[in-house]
């Protein structure tokens, strides 16, 4: 885009984030005078209508009540969290600089990779032009939501996909059960029927997390002089800094990402190819609400447990597969064959001191969630068939140094061990040295000699 377009687009950010610290400012009044908040949808659209058109400057007013919709979402969330007695859900009350602004079908203009964007009455028509094709038909696009990522902005586009239709006595069998087990090594376990399964390696994605940290740290580290101090401006230099993380940050969080959606896509064509139809998904959310430590937490965070579920979810309906949540407590910890607690593994392997079954970790655990139903608790009503013939796939190879071998190639490679080679031959009778004597003015002399 041009400047002129880029500086547009940034300015609808920032009326964005005007609308949503005005109602913050609004909700702190009235909290002040003890009245009620404004949370619902509709009460906050009428004070907007009271405040006229251009308020927000080139902002109209779908774009406005979108932002309204958000703040309403996240009020109305936050109170139902404090209501189901967590008591760490907070209000909304954090300002925003720039805002998401999302626009619904009907009021902006899709021509091929041409998007028109909406703006205030009486100003000059914003045109942009997407990178790349639209992926879907234009009767099926449903929004647009223009945002700011990294310092790069993006246009988000939404649309209605039909489900998946196969031919008769090829699609997905309802009667055909597999088990999904959420992990940081492996994203994905799957144990499906007649002895199958599947392990998704996400030991780049875990490479990517731990190289991007250390990256952090050591920009940090060398920059922490440089930093300007609390109510000093920084420099031009320390602007370019910032900005230069902002961009590291944005290509961080899109690998990882688009990683996510690679194993999730693995996940879902390998239950199509079994005709699986449908997936009993283990929910390990519980374990975010124990305090195991700064790093154990640090990874919990990494895990992205939600963006995972919601991930294999979208593609699992759009295929035409059934998700159901269940209990996975003590999956990993019990044996399947004598149905005791064990202690739980340090590696991936699984071995029962009482009945010597030994088998993989991830798919034991996959398996035993696979007979669990949806809402019945831990309990396992039927027999656990642990998977025979196991597939195994990688997410990541588009990470940097993501190839056939697990190690990280940007990590420093160990020194080799082993021979140091064959000697060097002993020098002549005499002390004579090896080196060449052309060009020498070293004298070399008996022991004693002056």
């Amino acid at each position: 885009m041009t400047a002129g377009q880029r500086r547009r687009c940034f300015g609808l950010l920032r009326s964005a984030g005007d609308v949503w610290a005005c109602v913050l400012e609004v909700n702190t009044w009235r909290r002040h005078r003890r009245d009620a908040p404004l949370s619902g949808y509709q009460e906050l659209c009428r004070e907007l209508s009271v405040a006229g058109a251009g308020t927000f400057g080139e902002l109209d007013t779908t774009g406005a009540r979108s932002v309204l919709r958000r703040f309403s979402d996240a009020w109305f969330a936050a109170a139902k969290r404090r209501k189901d007695g967590d008591v760490s859900a907070r209000f909304p009350r954090r300002r925003r600089g720039l805002m998401p602004v999302r626009w619904y079908h009907g009021t902006f203009t899709l021509d091929g990779r041409r998007v028109r964007i909406p703006v205030a009455k009486g100003g000059p028509p914003l045109w942009v032009r997407l990178a790349r094709e639209v992926p879907y038909p234009v009767e099926q696009v449903r929004s647009v939501t223009l945002l700011c990522e990294g310092g790069r902005l993006f246009l988000d586009v939404t649309a209605e996909v039909p489900v998946t239709t196969y031919p008769p006595g090829e699609g997905p069998a309802p009667d055909r059960v597999a088990g999904v087990d959420l992990g940081i090594i492996h994203p994905y376990a799957v144990a499906g029927p007649d002895g199958a399964g599947l392990l998704v390696s996400g030991r780049a994605i875990r490479a990517e997390h731990r190289m991007h940290l250390k990256d952090t740290k050591g920009r940090r580290r060398a920059t922490s002089r440089r930093a300007p101090k609390p109510g000093q401006r920084g420099s031009r230099r320390w602007r370019k800094y910032r900005r230069r993380a902002r961009l590291v940050e944005g290509r961080h969080r899109r690998r990882v990402r688009q990683a996510q959606h690679e194993a999730a896509r693995t996940v879902v064509s390998w239950a199509v190819a079994q005709r699986v139809g449908v997936l009993h998904v283990g929910d390990p959310r519980g374990v975010l609400g124990i305090d195991a430590g700064r790093r154990h937490n640090l990874r919990l965070r990494q895990w992205q447990i939600g963006r995972l579920l919601q991930v294999l979810t979208d593609k699992a309906v759009l295929a035409g597969i059934t998700v159901h949540l269940v209990d996975e407590r003590g999956t990993s910890s019990t044996c399947p064959a004598c149905r005791r607690r064990i202690p739980k593994p340090r590696g991936r392997t699984m071995s029962c001191p009482h009945c010597q079954f030994s088998g993989h970790r991830d798919l034991v655990a996959a398996a035993t969630i696979a007979t669990r139903s949806p809402g019945g608790g831990p309990t396992t009503p039927t027999p656990v068939v642990v998977p025979g013939v196991v597939t195994h796939r990688r997410a990541g190879r588009h990470l940097p140094g993501a190839g056939q071998s697990r190690r990280d190639p940007r990590r420093p490679q160990p020194a080799a061990r082993g021979s140091a080679g064959p000697r060097r031959p002993a020098p002549p009778t005499g002390g004579e040295s090896l080196a060449t004597r052309r060009g020498s003015t070293t004298l070399h002399r008996k022991p004693g000699e002056r």
